[in-house]
């Protein structure tokens, strides 16, 4: 029989609360009875992102600025999820309208990862977006900053290969997606 392993949180203090994050300051206690104080819980939004394939075969990525690392980036499309998303599906398809400009056939969710369950509360929602096409008629997020490159599927697996990509997350995304699309060979 497996042991208890669950903490009970016995007093949550509040540090920050805003649209993009919640910390808190939580005192725990182990099945053990040993208190934890402070433990520090990290609150953001679930986000998504989604290895994107047009109908002519090409990878959508974006190149955009990192302030935390103070980079530019090469990274898959994807955001926020809103509130009034009833599903990180609406999200994805949004978000890939609004950043690329570029419609798909079909959108497959891959799954969840966290990025840290330690002390973050959020997941990202991954997904493999095929047949895409632009559409000259969207509207393009203002507020974002992406210069959008197409790749192809050759180039992108050389991107991988080389480490091209820093984002964690979205590396997994493209694991999965590669998984999906027969192309995840491992040496």
């Amino acid at each position: 029989m497996a042991r208890e392993l669950k903490w009970k949180t016995l007093e949550s203090k509040q540090l920050l609360k805003d649209k993009w994050i919640d910390v808190k300051a939580d005192v725990c206690e182990r099945p053990d009875g040993m208190i934890i104080e402070p433990f520090y819980i990290y609150g953001f939004p679930d986000f998504t992102c989604a290895v994107a394939i047009t109908k002519d075969n090409k990878i959508i990525l974006e190149r955009i600025y990192r302030h935390g690392l103070d980079i530019v980036a090469t990274e898959l499309p994807g955001g926020c999820v809103d509130k009034e998303d009833t599903d990180p599906k609406i999200t994805i398809a949004r978000e890939l309208l609004e950043e690329t400009g570029y419609r798909f056939e079909q959108i497959e969710y891959l799954g969840d990862t966290s990025p840290n369950p330690t002390t973050n509360t959020n997941l990202m929602h991954m997904f493999l977006a095929t047949g895409g096409e632009f559409d000259p008629t969207a509207e393009l997020d203002k507020n974002e900053d992406v210069e959008v490159i197409l790749v192809s599927m050759d180039e992108f697996l050389d991107m991988v290969k080389e480490n091209k990509f820093i984002q964690s997350m979205h590396m997994t995304g493209i694991f999965l997606a590669l998984q999906k699309l027969g192309r995840l060979i491992i040496q």
